[in-house]
């Protein structure tokens, strides 16, 4: 009978895994990549301020949020077990246990309990559990149980004949299971039995739990069992037949009183108070991997799940669900709709349904393959637009009724016609009493037709991304484009739409948000509707209104917006959903939601869909930012750390610092980001940025404060996480070296000082001198310009006195000719009287008086000649200057006779002699002479 039963589960599982569908909660994956360590992690604990521990096959994992931090096993073994208790992190391993505790720089530096109690364990013994109760830390391992008092550090040993399988801590009592002996409880250090029914003996017991107060407890392969006063007692769950079909490894009861269930093969299983089966992930739904070692219930109800191969977080009480189950359908959802108690999907494999509160799979309509572009309801029939054309969806079967194009989307004009966007332009199709038929294809417009609107008179928009919004007038049969022009009041763009809301007609583009104003004809940006479009997350302009709940909503990187009326008014309001950009979105300018029930929504995403519950959607808690390691270095050298509780004063070399801060959000659905200031460096702070560490480098000598916050959801931390820095001044800038400076500084400046009232007053005294010079020249030229005049009336008294001299000297010459005339004339009369008469003519001609007025007028033409030929002869007479002065006037010897009262012939007897006295040669020319004197 066992092959028969294990064939029973082995085809249980086999259908359930084809007709058993769900949306799960979102799961933080992280791989060995990520956390830098082995595959296998055997424990998870979490410390005060939020901190995850993991015990790895290499060593203790530090999660804070941001980064992982590996710190390996003192004696390089297996770290089996992990409990954070206070500001202790206490593992357990191979041959050895002990507590981590950080130090100043954030680093966890290891104690071993067992050499500082010098502890005999047991061959190749290893911690596999720890627990803590009223200040006695508890190790187990397969053979012993070690208590170990926080503060008298006393060591007790509970030793047992056979292997341990668990150890549970149940409303202040620690239980332990051994195995084939039964169910003891630790009672004053000391093991009692609890129970040895035969099904405690021959089951292994993975964990015991309080419920109904009652102890429950956990089997390997067979289930719960509650123990009663007169033994064990089956606890029989709606999903018993699952639970029997599966080895359980790891079990955790919740805050809720729900149970966590992990197997060794068939992933996470999740029930609630009652044993309902909630969910079910597998590494085919969402998991890294199907063997879940470890599980922990964090303070923010995740689940963290130590796995066989990696960690992953389960965000268990999240209002988001996911559903990518790879084997219900692929591809990318475009369109989904609700229509008859069935939800519908449109992707780009085809058209896929599921009744609405079903879980079995998404069932694929037949002849659909293909991109499904949207779906409407027209007149109770649901239409599908489709890259194949169009088709009615009748009883779950698709009934093409339109292929000669492919269809984007479809209208209804009236009863009787729909208006269709297709490829290539637009078409009407007629409904003829039996089934829907192409009437016509709308004349004068070829374009292809995604996003349209129909207004009243016949007036038509379409929205091409690239070309931008036409705006059409039709006949009033809709048969041919009377008038086509562009909208000139909006700009075409990317991923824009347009789309009717209520009795609006909505434009979008990344811009913002346009309303048509009929009147006007034109459209206008609106302020309101604008604030659904963020340009700096922007992603798409798509805006889908739901008129089952009137709202409006808009898609971007890390949040999505909905617009619906206020609660007690009309007057609507935008509230913004938080969503982490590694949350799967849609096609861009594909975005679609729909309402399902109650307050759930369904997204359509790029691999599945996300299920969002709006009622669920809670503030973000406050939460705290810390700082995680501070390091600081020279360029091109080691690293420094710097401790996190004091102040650094830093080399200015080491002038380099870098901070890590982290925020423990474990939220896979938001995003963490975070700003900073340097004080003393910054003025403000930064943008938000997703990166959990900064770098200054090359700063300047001085005090500093760094400020770090965080941002999730648009909520800032409870706190800003500060860190207070100096670095010195470089050895040139020390206060010796500064007084020296300061001192040949006021060296330099009375230096430059003095050179310079030096410089200056040398430029005043050249200025003066040239001043000076400027006056004496001016004095010069004046005084030349004098002694011109001067010379000039010299020139003029010499001339007058030249011709004075000239005049004075031919009236001489006249008077003394006339003279020697009347005397050559009264000689020859020889009369006594006439001899008297010579006689005075004689003394006439030899008048001193007019040799003497002679002279002196001679003189002032020919100013010191005379006194100059005396120097020159001194040897001369008076006569002989006489006969010098007469040759000076360039007078000749006929000249000079009547002046000396002598012949022409003593006068040349009288040159004779003057030459001698002279000392002339023979060849010197005496008048010359007398000349260049």
């Amino acid at each position: 009978m066992k092959w028969f039963r294990y064939l029973l589960q082995v085809l249980f599982l086999f259908v359930s895994s084809l007709v058993f569908s769900q949306e799960f909660p979102p799961i933080n994956i992280f791989y060995t990549e990520d956390y830098q360590a082995e595959n296998q992690n055997w424990d998870i604990s979490q410390s005060q301020n939020d901190f995850i521990y993991v015990a790895n096959n290499k060593g203790l994992l530090e999660y804070n949020g941001a980064s992982w931090k590996l710190f390996e096993t003192p004696n390089e073994t297996i770290m089996r077990s992990v409990k954070v208790f206070e500001n202790k992190v206490f593992t357990g391993f191979y041959m050895g246990f002990g507590f981590w505790e950080k130090d100043i720089y954030g680093d966890l530096k290891y104690n071993s309990i067992v050499k500082e109690q010098n502890v005999k364990m047991l061959e190749d013994e290893q911690i596999w559990q720890i627990l803590e109760i009223d200040g006695w830390m508890i190790f187990r391992s397969l053979q012993r149980i070690y208590l170990y008092n926080l503060s008298s550090k006393e060591i007790k040993v509970i030793n047992v004949a056979n292997r341990i399988n668990c150890l549970a801590k149940v409303a202040g009592v620690i239980y332990f299971h051994e195995a084939n002996k039964g169910l003891f409880k630790i009672q004053n250090g000391a093991p009692k039995l609890v129970s040895n029914d035969k099904i405690v003996k021959d089951n292994f017991i993975v964990n015991v739990f309080l419920k109904d107060n009652r102890l429950l407890l956990l089997s390997k392969e067979n289930g719960f069992f509650y123990l009663n006063s007169n033994g064990l007692e089956k606890w029989k769950i709606p999903s018993e037949n699952l639970l029997l079909s599966k080895t359980v490894y790891s079990a955790k009861q919740l805050r809720d009183k729900s149970f966590a269930i992990g197997t060794i093969s068939n992933g996470l299983i999740y029930f609630n108070e009652i044993g309902e089966l909630q969910y079910q992930i597998k590494q085919s739904s969402g998991l890294s991997n199907n063997t879940i070692l470890s599980i922990l219930e964090d303070k923010k109800n995740n689940l963290w799940l130590g796995l066989d191969n990696g960690i992953n977080c389960v965000n268990n009480i999240s209002p988001f669900k996911m559903y990518n189950k790879k084997s219900d359908f692929l591809g990318t959802i475009y369109t989904s709709i609700i229509y008859k108690n069935n939800i519908y999907l449109g992707t780009n494999q085809g058209l896929f349904y599921r009744e609405i509160n079903s879980k079995d799979q998404f069932k694929f309509i037949k002849n659909t393959q293909g991109q499904v572009w949207s779906l409407s309801i027209i007149d109770e029939e649901l239409f599908c637009g489709h890259n194949s054309g169009t088709f009615i969806i009748n009883n779950n079967k698709a009934d093409n009724i339109f292929s000669k194009e492919g269809t984007w989307t479809i209208l209804k004009i009236d009863n009787n016609t729909i208006l269709q966007g297709c490829y290539d332009g637009l078409y009407i199709l007629k409904n003829n009493g039996f089934r829907w038929e192409l009437k016509n294809k709308i004349k004068g417009f070829k374009n292809s037709s995604k996003f349209i609107v129909l207004a009243d008179d016949n007036k038509i928009f379409v929205n091409h991304e690239y070309k931008g919004v036409y705006k059409l007038t039709l006949d009033k049969d809709f048969t041919e484009v009377i008038n086509l022009e562009i909208e000139q009041t909006l700009a075409k763009g990317i991923h824009s739409s347009i789309l009717k809301y209520r009795d609006k007609i909505l434009y979008a583009n990344k811009k913002g948000v346009y309303v048509y104003n009929k009147e006007k004809d034109s459209f206008s940006k609106d302020s309101l509707f604008s604030n659904l479009i963020f340009e700096s997350s922007f992603i798409s302009a798509k805006l889908v209104y739901s008129p089952v709940n009137d709202k409006l909503w808009a898609f971007s990187k890390d949040h999505i917006k909905y617009l619906s009326p206020g609660k007690l008014s009309n007057k609507p309001k935008i509230k913004t959903i938080s969503l982490a950009e590694s949350i799967p979105k849609a096609a861009s300018g594909y975005e679609n939601i729909i309402h399902i029930n109650n307050d759930n929504y369904l997204i359509g995403t790029s691999n599945g869909y996300i299920i969002i519950n709006l009622k669920s959607l809670n503030e973000v808690p406050e939460f705290n930012i810390y700082m995680n390691e501070i390091k600081s270095f020279i360029i091109d050298e080691p690293k420094e750390n710097l401790s996190l509780t004091e102040k650094s004063n830093l080399k200015y070399k080491s002038n380099n610092l870098e901070f890590f801060y982290s925020v423990p959000n474990y939220d896979k659905t938001v995003t963490t980001k975070y700003q900073y200031k340097l004080d003393g460096f910054n003025k403000s702070w930064s943008k938000p940025t997703s990166s959990n560490s900064v770098l200054f480098d090359n700063l300047s000598y001085g005090t500093y404060v760094f400020n770090v916050r965080a941002i999730i959801g648009g909520k800032l931390s409870s706190n800003v996480s500060t860190y207070t820095f100096k670095i010195e001044r470089p050895w040139y800038l020390s206060n010796l070296l500064i007084s020296i400076y300061v001192l040949i500084s006021l060296f330099s400046f009375y230096s430059v000082h003095l050179a310079s009232k030096r410089y200056y007053k040398k430029q005043r005294e050249d200025l003066l001198e040239k001043a000076k010079r400027e006056s004496e020249l001016k004095e010069l030229e004046s005084s030349q310009e004098i002694i011109k005049l001067n010379n000039e009336k010299l020139r003029n008294d010499i001339a007058n006195k030249n011709k004075e001299l000239a005049t004075s000297t031919m009236n001489m010459i006249k008077k003394n000719e006339f003279l020697s005339t009347i005397k050559m004339e009264l000689m020859n009369g020889g009369d006594r009287h006439v001899t008297k008469v010579i006689k005075i003519i004689d003394n006439n001609l030899n008048n001193t008086d007019d040799w003497k007025m002679f002279q002196e007028a001679f003189n002032n033409a020919d100013k010191n000649f005379l006194d100059k030929v005396k120097d020159k002869h001194p040897n001369l007479t008076p006569n002989d200057l006489r006969l010098c002065a007469y040759l000076r006037l360039n007078l000749s010897s006929k000249e000079i006779a009547p002046l000396l009262n002598i012949s022409p012939r003593s006068v040349e007897v009288k040159r004779y002699r003057l030459r001698k006295k002279m000392n002339l040669s023979h060849d010197s020319n005496l008048t010359n002479y007398i000349l260049e004197i």
